[in-house]
Order: structure tokens, then sequence, then C-alpha cells
């Protein structure tokens, strides 16, 4: 008996020996050369990135060496977004039977090149998009997972840009001066801003340029659900809370979210809430939505809408870690919710965040018309075009223009090619913009910029499906550009111009 076991502990013990080594071969020795193994600096980092937008490219992490990727990762807290799938589509999770087992394949290899365990590697795995964040220390690690075609991608998950220029400009819009979007600030509207319809609500006078006040006689939007990635909801602003359905505005819902993580950890899980800590997600809010009511407030676009509001970040520029992931977690969760038909959002980047763009793609891919802003900026970064994701196929882009024009844009507005709509959001004579309920209950104040832009478009968007219910996205979509300034011919700037919202509604 022990003749016949010997041979076969021996044959079993070759046999193990055989697949280690094959193992061990499959993650190949990566030699980086010399001159590529010093770690830039943020400012060379940044220096790259500034080269690349100056010459009228986006930026993406894809199109840099190896070198910059780790360095930037680096200074990221070691912290490294993995996108991985067969191709470059395939980004929905759900739909593999093989994104576990591809997930898990890579932690084994990142494992060998760091000489550390998956459970010191993995920070997150996330349930819906084929995408994990992870430590990673050292360059053979970014060249390995760069070298395979299972990744779809590697980048910082946490390289500040704006901190290395150490100053931020407003991206979505600003209603003060902050350099971060954020303002709580009222103000005593000017007569000539609006006109007071019944009950008692102020209409901007933007939306009589786009003929918004007579598309109410055909929808209101009701029926029709809006989600706002933005800052949150301000808890103290009546109208877009308890008071929601005041005046004319009757029968419809508001629900605010928080998915963003105030923290300097990237471990951290712990969200600080739904409510708008900076007062730019509550302008937002009520352009689209506000309610038409009686206590001389501005009313808003889609008056009778449904409202979903998302604080995925503390301010428009979404510059790190947790901005980012709360971005990417509310268009997911947007994508999830079935009620949902458009997704308003006036934040961004001025280079791709992969992560994002796979929230961006999921959420396209359940149907939803996606709106994003164009870029709004101060001096610091002029030299941007349209912004990310908004230059995304998926994102429809919209901008701010002066009263009285299709293609002039407001004085911090940016313009591009993938711009295709644009809304008058700044009065030639005064400079003002578009009113706003403020963060505060029975108070005003103005907001502008691409971020107005957005989130009026939405809105318009609103009136369109809630007049034409059956219709899908495109069909939508479609009829928008019919009805704005330059269709059939898109202008190489201003993409289709202005929105004639009550062409749009009949």
């Amino acid at each position: 008996m022990i003749r016949r076991i010997l041979p076969l502990m021996v044959a079993g013990l070759l046999l193990s020996l055989t697949s280690c080594s094959e193992n061990e071969q499959s993650f190949e020795t990566i030699s980086i050369a010399q001159e590529q193994r010093e770690l830039l600096t943020p400012q060379e980092i940044k220096a790259k990135i500034d080269a690349s937008i100056q010459n009228g490219m986006h930026f993406t992490w894809k199109a840099v060496t190896t070198q910059t990727v780790w360095s930037a990762i680096v200074h990221g807290n070691s912290l490294a977004t993995v996108g991985f799938g067969t191709d470059a589509n395939d980004f929905d999770r759900t739909k593999s039977n093989s994104s576990a087992a591809q997930q898990q394949a890579l932690l084994e290899r990142i494992a060998y090149y760091e000489q550390k365990e998956i459970k010191d590697i993995l920070v997150n795995a996330d349930p819906y998009l084929n995408l994990m964040d992870v430590r990673i220390e050292k360059q053979e690690t970014v060249a390995a997972l760069r070298k395979l075609g299972l990744v779809r991608y590697v980048e910082p998950a946490d390289f500040r840009y704006f901190s290395v220029a150490e100053m931020k400009p407003g991206i979505g819009g600003v209603t003060t001066q902050s350099d971060s979007g954020c303002g709580f600030e009222s103000a005593t509207l000017a007569t000539s801003d609006y006109t007071t319809v019944t009950p008692n609500a102020k209409v901007p006078w933007a939306f009589y340029s786009h003929n918004i006040p007579s598309a109410w006689s055909y929808a209101t939007g009701r029926g029709i659900t809006i989600g706002i990635v933005d800052t949150g909801l301000s808890p103290n602003q009546s109208l877009l809370g308890a008071n929601f359905n005041n005046g004319a505005s009757t029968g419809r819902t508001v629900q605010k979210f928080g998915v963003y993580v105030d923290s300097i950890w990237p471990w951290s899980t712990t969200t600080d809430g739904p409510n708008d800590q900076c007062g730019h997600g509550t302008s937002m809010a009520s352009v689209a939505t506000a309610p038409r009511n009686d206590r001389g407030l501005p009313v808003g676009v889609a008056y009778n809408a449904n409202l979903i509001t998302y604080r995925a970040a503390s301010n428009v520029v979404l510059d790190g870690y947790h901005e980012q992931n709360g971005v990417k977690n509310a268009f997911t969760a947007l994508a999830n919710n079935a009620n949902v038909k458009i997704i308003s959002m006036s934040m961004g980047h001025i280079f791709s965040v992969s992560k994002i763009a796979d929230g961006v793609k999921y959420a396209y891919s359940k149907g939803k018309l996606i709106f994003c802003a164009g870029g709004t900026s101060t001096s610091f970064t002029n030299f941007v075009g349209v912004i990310f994701p908004a230059w995304m196929p998926e994102a429809v882009a919209v901008t701010g223009v002066k009263e009285g024009t299709s293609n002039q844009k407001c004085d911090v507005c940016h313009s591009g090619s993938e711009i295709q709509f644009t809304i008058q959001m700044q009065r030639v004579a005064s400079g003002n913009t578009i009113p706003v309920d403020s963060y505060y209950d029975n108070q005003s104040d103005y907001v502008g910029g691409s971020s107005v832009a957005t989130a009026t478009t939405a809105g318009i968007a609103a009136l369109v499906w809630s007049k034409n219910p059956t219709w899908t996205r495109d069909q939508v979509l479609n009829k928008l550009r019919q009805s704005a300034t330059y269709y059939p011919t898109r202008n190489s700037n201003y993409g289709y111009g202005n929105i004639n919202a009550l062409l749009a509604v009949q």
C-alpha cells in the first residue's frame, strides 16, 4: 500500500510545484528604466495636464506615461481606481458573469507586485460597475496593470489638481465670488428681472427669453422626476421641502439623499447627510423645480415635476476621492431608480475621471437624459473648453449666453464643439443673472453661469416629457433640438443654441 501511495504523493507534489511555477511566470518581471523611476512633483503633473488642455485636447490619464500616472497616484494618498472588463464598454458589473473572477485575478496580481495581502490593498469595490479602488505604491504595479487587456483603465483616485493650483475656480457656476461655487447670500431682486404671475410667484426674466411661461399652457412637468446631482438641498428653504406643493404646484414629491463622505480618510464611509452645506445645489433645484408659489418668490421651470436631489460633493469642483466617489454613486443610484427620467449635474472637472464616466454611462444605459454644465470659470482656468463630464457623448452639454444672443457666452461661461444648447442667463445692461429661491426661507438670490443654464434646460426637458409621457429620451432630445435657434445646422461652439420651450411642447 505504501509503495502505491508514495508515487501518488510525489506526483501530486510535482504537479503542485509546476502549477506554482506557472502562476509565478504569469506575473512577468517589470523593468522600469532608470530615467523613469523618479517621482514627479505635483507641479510637474499639473503642468502636463495644463499642456494637454492648452493644446486643445481633453486630458485623460491614458494619454500620459506610466511614470506620470504612478506619481499622481502616490501624491493622492496612493489610491488608484482600476476599471476592468472584456472591452471598453464592459462597465456594467450586473451584465457580466465573470466580473468577480476578473476582480479577484487583478487583486492577486496587484498583491504580487505590491508584496502585500489583498486585504491591505482593496479599499472599495463598486457593486454596479466594473471598478475598484485600491492602494498602489509601486510603479511596477501600474506598469503591469496597464499592459493587461482586462484593464480598461488605471488612474489616480485622489490627485487634487486644484489643491496644487492653490486656488479653485468655480466650475459649475456661482452665486457669489466664491471660488467653490458656494454661497448662502440672498439678494433683493430688481423689479425688471421678474414678472409676477398667479398665485404670487416671480417668473425670472430669462424664462420669457425661452418662452417658458407660454409653454406652461401645455405642460408643467407633472409626472416627470428630475434627479439633481449637486451639493444637496437646503433644510431651510421650505419651498423645496415641506412646502414643495404650494400655490399652483400640487401632487408631487421631493426626496433628498446624501452620498458624500466629508472626511480626509478615503476608507471612511459615513456620509454627512443630504442637506446642502454649500448653497449651489439648492439654487439648481430652485431653477428647475421650485413651486409656482404664493409667497412672492421665484418659480422653477418645471413647477409640477418631482425632484430627487443627491448631495454628492462639498462644492462644484470634483477634486478629490470622496467628491468623485459621491458623484459616481449618485449616478448609479439615479440610474437604478425607474422613476427618474432626467439627470442634471452642474459640477465637473477639467479632466476625465473614469469612475464618474462609468457612472454616467451606466445611467445612460438605463435610458436617462443627462444634462451637464459646459463649464464656468474664473480667469485661472479660462483656457479650458467644455469640462468633464459634459464633453462625454452620453451627456448633453449646456452653457450660458448673454441676453438677446445665442452665440455670446456669459462673462465666465465656457463654450466648445460639445455644447448642444444655450440658455440666456446674463443681462446685458445690469449683468444680473437668473432669480432663484435662496438657501433660506422667504428669500431670493441670483445665480449664473453654465450651472443655471443646465438646470434650466433640464426643466424644459421635463416640460417636453410631461407633454409626451410615452416618448423615449432620444425623442425628447430631438424635440429640444428641433425647437432651438440653429437647428438643423449646429453651431461650432454653441450647438443648437437657445431652446424655444413653447415650440418644444407643441
